[in-house]
């Protein structure tokens, strides 16, 4: 009762960071020591169906009402209280670095792990600033047969960096001029379900649809990938995985608004700094990447 505890406060977590721009889920997964245990049920779901299944089903129910319970929440904390809300995610992003150093600690660095390290670093930091640079989007999207193909595309680019540390969903969707569009439509289609007027459902379901295919397709797709990587070149994907999540603190400094910082915010932002520290931590500890595959 305890682990299934533990799993669904770790999927309630993955949630809430994947739809806030600029915080990763993968990061979320890396720092609770899961990461390589997710990648693999995902990459074995069907060779191993019923373990596979078993494992992530909590952390599937602990990620929806992350997004449906806290996602306003954390969107209300953004708004008021950025540098507090973000030092947040930077404690849980640190107080669970330590599995991941030690799987780096054990590699041999060559000039391919530095690398790997150095440009992976420098693209989160890079779309730390694209994000501060105040990206726009238009609300809604008209949609067509094309369009339709096109949200295919968009769900796998979406899904992929949902589940590679580092990099926010939310902030690619952003970037490629999609978030407002996509939240607009799960927006209408709940509220037309609610409401029961399905009059208004057409247009959100023929966006989120075709955006659902290719988010599923990319969570296979990448999870093969990194699954590839870090059998084939486990010390390069482990630094680049590293710098990655290195850099999400810094990136998530780099968009904060501190021009109206007091004493009392700063003292605050410590405050939820360590909880978000203690609370990784805890989550972490015990917690063997693999034990649970």
């Amino acid at each position: 009762m305890k682990s299934l505890l533990n799993q669904l406060l770790r999927g309630i977590v993955i949630g809430v960071a994947n739809i806030i721009p600029g915080v990763s889920g993968g990061t979320m997964m890396v720092s609770m020591g899961i990461y390589d245990t997710l990648i693999h049920c995902i990459t074995h779901l069907f060779k191993e169906f019923k373990k596979s299944v078993k494992t992530l089903l909590p952390y599937a129910v602990g990620m929806l009402v992350g997004i449906v319970a806290l996602a306003s929440v954390i969107n209300w904390g953004l708004e008021n209280h950025p540098l507090p809300t973000n030092t947040l995610f930077i404690g849980l992003i640190l107080g669970g670095l330590g599995p991941l150093l030690k799987k780096v600690e054990r590699k041999k660095i060559n000039a391919s792990a530095v690398v790997a390290f150095v440009v992976l670093f420098a693209l989160i930091i890079w779309l730390g600033i694209q994000r501060k640079d105040s990206i726009q989007n238009a609300e809604t999207i008209e949609m067509n047969v094309l369009q339709m193909l096109l949200m295919v595309v968009i769900g796998m680019i979406a899904s992929a960096t949902m589940i590679i540390p580092g990099v926010s969903g939310s902030l690619v969707l952003m970037l490629l001029g999609y978030y407002k569009p996509v939240v607009n439509a799960l927006s209408t289609l709940k509220d037309g379900l609610f409401s029961m007027n399905f009059s208004v459902m057409g247009q959100p379901v023929m966006m989120l649809l075709p955006f659902l295919i290719g988010v599923v397709l990319g969570i296979f797709g990448v999870a093969k990938l990194i699954e590839w990587l870090t059998a084939r070149y486990p010390t390069a994907t482990y630094c680049g995985v590293l710098g990655l999540v290195v850099a999400s603190p810094i990136s998530l400094l780099i968009q904060t608004d501190l021009s109206s910082v007091s004493f009392v915010t700063v003292l605050i932002s410590l405050a939820t700094l360590a909880a978000g520290f203690v609370f990784a931590f805890l989550l972490a500890k015990g917690s063997k990447e693999g034990q649970e595959a």
